[in-house]
């Protein structure tokens, strides 16, 4: 087996077979350069600051979440402001069967993964027969079902206090080496949704899905079947996030609504994919790190002001930069990051 890198190609030559891949380096250099800074990073704040980790897992988190919000709202056509739903689901499913069943993280994962594609499943005809702003009521509205949930039924989620006791994911006797491997876990979980959004949005669904978005009437016109997209979308995007609560569960070794089901904790994903760059997946990394690291900077600098003043700079920022952080990046160098989609037979 040889594998050569030439200037505008992978070339893997194996027996008597022969595989290329047109790679321009102006579509790989940049990604590959930001993602050994994300993962040199970790390692580096180790050995400096180690509490700063937490942050950095936060961030990825946050970016996680957005990524697959991202795909439903392309998908779809509408923006849902309750993808915290899918976090509830997900984690309570993981806090529940770790307490009571006491299945390892691996099981607990396949749980909350099966909660979401169910639940998506079910709620995704949500995005065929609602539009405009019931969509957004509706999925605002169920996150706040969902924290009226647990407090009717205490004696299940605990109410107030949440669930704790859930095994931890990783437990090495060393709690600065415990959140190090959290960070690595969170980034590849991150890391993998950016790479599999990105085939989706390169691969010929993306053509359809830009066709839901300018006119459905005229997609459904040109044989595109505007429902299974809106469907396939809509639960993908409901698993991954999922995925998610599962993390959370596991990383606090406790899980409670009224942390990720309020109105708060949802203002807070909508600015990472806001002011990343407008669902744009490269521009919810960045957005994930700039509110998570903001939040930090004010909760350490401000204190009990900074609830009020996190919304109101988001706010400003929010009007400041219509095209977000990743839309100052584009104007300059568009095409390293989003190539032109190409139609595939």
């Amino acid at each position: 087996m040889e594998f050569e890198v030439k200037r505008e190609r992978l070339v893997l030559r194996a027996g008597g077979g022969k595989w290329e891949w047109h790679i321009e380096p102006r579509y790989w250099r940049n990604p590959l350069i930001y993602v050994s800074i994300l993962i040199v990073a970790p390692v580096l704040v180790y050995f400096l600051y180690p509490p700063l980790l937490t942050t950095i897992i936060e961030a990825n988190l946050l970016a996680a979440i957005a990524i697959p919000l991202a795909l439903m709202t392309i998908s779809t056509g509408r923006m849902n402001f309750g993808p915290q739903f899918y976090i509830g689901i997900g984690g309570y499913a993981a806090a529940l069967l770790s307490i009571h069943a006491h299945l390892s993280p691996g099981l607990t994962m396949i749980a909350a993964a099966a909660g979401g594609l169910v639940f998506g499943l079910l709620m995704s005809p949500l995005a065929i027969i609602s539009g405009g702003l019931y969509y957004s009521l509706l999925t605002l509205l169920f996150p706040l079902l969902f924290l009226e949930a647990t407090y009717i039924f205490s004696d299940l989620f605990k109410g107030d206090t949440g669930l704790s006791g859930v095994a931890p994911l990783v437990s090495t006797g060393s709690f600065s080496l415990n959140l190090l491997s959290y960070a690595f876990i969170s980034l590849a979980i991150m890391l993998v949704y950016l790479f599999a959004m990105d085939k989706i949005f390169r691969s010929r669904y993306a053509i359809q899905m830009a066709a839901i978005n300018d006119d459905e009437e005229v997609a459904n016109s040109i044989g595109v079947n505007v429902n299974k997209v809106k469907i396939l979308g809509f639960t993908i995007a409901a698993t991954l996030v999922a995925v998610i609560g599962w993390f959370y569960a596991h990383y606090y070794q406790a899980f409670s609504g009224q942390v990720f089901l309020p109105l708060s904790f949802m203002l807070k994903i909508f600015m990472v994919t806001m002011l990343g760059g407008r669902t744009q997946i490269y521009g919810c990394v960045i957005g994930g790190y700039f509110i998570a690291f903001l939040e930090m900077i004010l909760i350490r600098t401000t204190g009990d002001m900074s609830p009020v003043l996190f919304p109101i700079i988001l706010l400003i920022l929010l009007l400041v930069l219509p095209e977000g952080l990743f839309g100052l990046y584009r104007k300059r160098h568009y095409r390293e990051y989003m190539p032109t989609l190409r139609f595939r037979r």
